[in-house]
């Protein structure tokens, strides 16, 4: 938001303030700056002067000899070139020092032996263009005679008479403040930042028209879609005379960087600088069936915008429509169909609010940001509808572009209800860390424009500061006036200071990183985003659920379009870089998520995973990747873990591939990469992976660690040689032995035998179990009773029987 110094010193005076200081003290109190600029500062030494007399040159075909009187004692002689000159023609003049735009210096020299004292300016050697001076030419001199400035007394500065010089300050407006994208808003502030008092423009209403016209002669208006409309406001103006507006008028919309049109469309552009409320003229006829409809736009529905756009509607647009068409995109921009042109004899003047949402959905999607959808994107205050339509109204009777039409046309479903709040200076003075009168409190909302009530211990808030709903807001706004700088360093007096602690799940996933870490392996970080492809290079089936991912919507691209799975392509991408930068072995580990979709309407389920992955010259680390995983699970301290090989899993080597059970439920998966596998990521030599889920050993570890003290009775230690099938796990006989007996203290696979003197498939496995009471020696009866308890269970569970 820019703001002219010159536009704010007809609401609030500040002149005594340099405007540096003027600045920080708006930052503080919380309009930011970005910056300032002075308009006009680098003009000076032009003057107004009339030419006397216009003289061939005598040595150059195409130059004249001027004199010029420029209001001093003695006229000044001018050579110039321009055509476009004649004698008595009003003309700014630079003199001898003056300076232009673009560091431009003017000094007195000879034209083919003659002297001028200086040079006539054209519009663009002022920074000016054609917009902000209608009437002038581009490539000649500034007449100021066809401009309408011929009463300029001789020897007037021209930054002073054209109104060029200004301070304009540009402010960065948070969108919690719409309020504050207006002339007033910021004089509102300004005002109250530095005490000074607050004159708002008295808005007159419209004289009644001499023959009792009415609008509802001319117009009627229909919301269709008052979820989106909030609230639509319309009066016409007919005897509509377009032309160039004032100077005063065009000088104040150029320093707020917009560009003079015509005289009806800058007293909307006008209305809307000065008020935050964006307008909009019609012309009149161009509106079939006399009639304004504002409903959602048709899908497909073809608009062509004012500055000649064509563009395609949605349903979810809204549209300010006629009886066949839409004339404008609700609060973003006019129609083609319907602009001021010079020959708009009537004019329908609106003035509404849209729904936030509607309006940043629709510009985004076309494009079309503007003034105007800037402003209501941010929600504005439909309160502010009808002082802005009757201030547009006010200025075309004042610069008699116009007669107002009788009545008024508002359509306000819902009226806007005002907001109550406590005012309540113990908390707030708690809350803040000062210690402020509730007088001083209930003094500052009122500068504000807040109502207090006689009691000063409720407020009303204005219409136009939706973002104060809450005692927190109520707080903000005292303190900014008050003065951040203004605070002292307190203690709390209900705060306690916490020491920070991680959670019992952040402790367990540090140890295992920790123990993964000792044990030698890297950490790795890789992204969440993979692409489709790579389900394929690990050899999942089509039907297969782990291809079912959440897809993003608006991908990088098609390498990371969906949300893994699994982390084994993830796992593999880098063992397969590795692996390309010549590094042969090494050892990685990955604690991730991966992300399973479920119900659209909810987010996807976010497990945690674990994910080891090695690579050797050699095939023969399958029993090392399991030595890590029993790691990791005696780290956890969870015991009776099964191991079962699998066959099925088309990402691992058949019959080089384990899953890992945890009280029957399956936590995760290990073994060598399938031969298919390694060749689709171009690796050579083995490699080996593992996917444990790290929610389920979190679920599953052992709470806490018990002390056991150290036995005091000796154990009794017996060997055990059994015969089984193929298909018996070693672990599952180590867990029934445990089982059989509490005198069980431990069971060690020590040996695994096959050969032909056991029998065909078929294989012994010897184990070392000891034997051990805490209260007692065991005796050898005791010793031969557990040993029958052992043979018996095996016997029975697992048809195991001794070699």
């Amino acid at each position: 938001m820019n703001l002219s110094m010159k536009w704010l010193a007809d609401y609030t005076d500040v002149s005594d303030v340099t405007i540096k200081e003027y600045c920080d003290r708006m930052t503080m109190s919380g309009s930011k700056v970005e910056g300032w600029e002075e308009l006009g500062g680098d003009i000076s030494g032009v003057v107004c002067g009339r030419i006397l007399k216009i003289d061939r040159h005598p040595n150059a075909d195409k130059l004249v000899v001027c004199q010029v009187d420029v209001g001093a004692e003695n006229p000044v002689q001018i050579i110039t070139a321009a055509t476009n000159v004649f004698e008595g023609a009003t003309v700014p003049v630079a003199l001898h020092g003056a300076h232009l735009p673009g560091d431009v210096k003017i000094t007195k020299g000879k034209l083919r032996g003659e002297v001028s004292e200086g040079m006539f300016c054209s519009i663009a050697e002022l920074g000016l263009t054609t917009h902000d001076m209608p009437g002038a030419i581009e490539d000649g001199i500034l007449i100021l005679d066809h401009v309408g400035l011929s009463d300029i007394p001789l020897g007037e500065d021209m930054v002073k008479a054209l109104g060029l010089r200004d301070v304009v300050v540009e402010f960065e407006i948070t969108s919690n403040r719409p309020d504050c994208l207006s002339v007033l808003g910021l004089a509102r502030e300004s005002a109250v930042t530095f005490g000074k008092p607050l004159t708002l423009p008295p808005v007159k209403k419209p004289s009644p028209c001499p023959d009792g016209d009415s609008i509802e002669n001319y117009l009627s208006v229909d919301v269709q879609n008052t979820e989106k409309c909030y609230r639509y406001s319309a009066r016409v103006v007919k005897n509509v005379k377009i032309g160039p507006s004032p100077l005063w008028l065009r000088m104040k919309l150029r320093s707020s960087g917009v560009r003079p049109i015509n005289n009806i469309v800058d007293i909307t552009n006008f209305v809307m600088l000065e008020y935050g409320q964006p307008m909009h003229a019609f012309d009149y006829k161009c509106l079939d069936g006399s009639k304004i409809v504002v409903r959602s736009a048709k899908e497909g529905e073809e608009f062509v915008s004012l500055d000649s756009v064509p563009h395609t509607l949605e349903n979810s647009m809204l549209v300010i429509a006629d009886e066949k068409k839409p004339v404008a995109l609700a609060g973003v921009m006019g129609g083609e169909n319907s602009e001021i042109t010079d020959d708009t004899t009537t004019v329908v003047f609106e003035s509404a609010t849209f729904h936030p949402g509607s309006v940043r959905v629709a510009a985004k999607k076309l494009g079309m940001r503007t003034e105007s959808s800037s402003r209501f994107e941010k929600g504005l205050d439909s309160e502010n509808t009808m002082p802005a339509l009757d201030r547009a109204c006010e200025m075309v009777e004042l610069l008699c572009a116009g007669e107002v039409v009788n009545g008024t046309i508002d359509v306000y479903p819902t009226p806007k209800q005002p907001v109550t709040l406590p005012l309540d200076a113990d908390v707030i003075n708690s809350f803040l860390g000062v210690n402020l009168t509730q007088e001083y409190m209930a003094e500052t909302m009122k500068k504000l424009e807040f109502g207090v009530s006689d009691d000063l211990k409720t407020i009303t808030v204005p219409s136009f500061r939706d973002d104060v709903r809450c005692m927190n807001d109520v707080a903000e706004e005292i303190l900014r006036m008050y003065g951040y700088d203004k605070i002292t360093s307190t203690l709390s007096q209900k705060a306690r200071p916490t020491l920070g602690a991680r959670t019992e799940r952040q402790n367990f996933d540090n140890t295992v990183h920790d123990m993964l870490i000792g044990m030698g392996l890297d950490e790795i970080a890789t992204f969440s985003f993979i692409s489709p492809s790579w389900y394929d290079k690990i050899r999942l089936s089509p039907d297969d659920p782990r291809r079912t991912c959440v897809v993003i919507s608006n991908p990088l691209g098609e390498d990371t379009s969906v949300m893994r799975t699994t982390t084994l392509p993830s796992m593999l991408k880098v063992l397969s870089d590795n692996y390309n930068m010549k590094n042969r072995d090494f050892k990685l580990f990955e604690q991730s998520r991966v992300y399973l979709p479920g119900d659209p309407a909810v987010l996807p389920e976010e497990p945690a995973r674990l994910t080891l992955g090695f690579h050797t010259e050699k095939n023969d680390s399958f029993y090392k990747v399991k030595g890590y995983i029993e790691a990791i699970l005696a780290v956890a301290g969870i015991e009776g873990a099964v191991f079962r090989s699998v066959s099925d899993e088309p990402t691992f080597h058949p019959g080089r591939c384990a899953e890992v059970y945890v009280n029957g439920n399956r936590i995760g998966i290990f073994g060598e990469a399938h031969p298919a596998v390694r060749e689709n990521y171009g690796i050579e030599g083995g490699v080996y992976l593992a996917e444990l889920s790290e929610d389920a050993l979190y679920e599953n570890r052992r709470p806490a660690i018990e002390y056991t003290a150290i036995p005091k009775h000796p154990a009794v230690e017996r060997d055990f040689s059994f015969v089984c099938g193929e298909e018996v796990e070693a672990a599952s006989v180590a867990s029934v032995i445990k089982e059989s007996t509490p005198l069980v203290a431990s069971a060690r696979l020590f040996d695994i035998f096959r050969g032909p003197q056991i029998g065909a498939d078929k294989k012994s496995m010897s184990y070392a179990v000891m034997l051990r009471a805490q209260d007692r020696t065991l005796t050898d009866t005791e010793a031969d009773e557990a040993t029958e308890k052992i043979l018996a269970a095996l016997a029975d569970k697992l048809n195991i029987r001794l070699r």
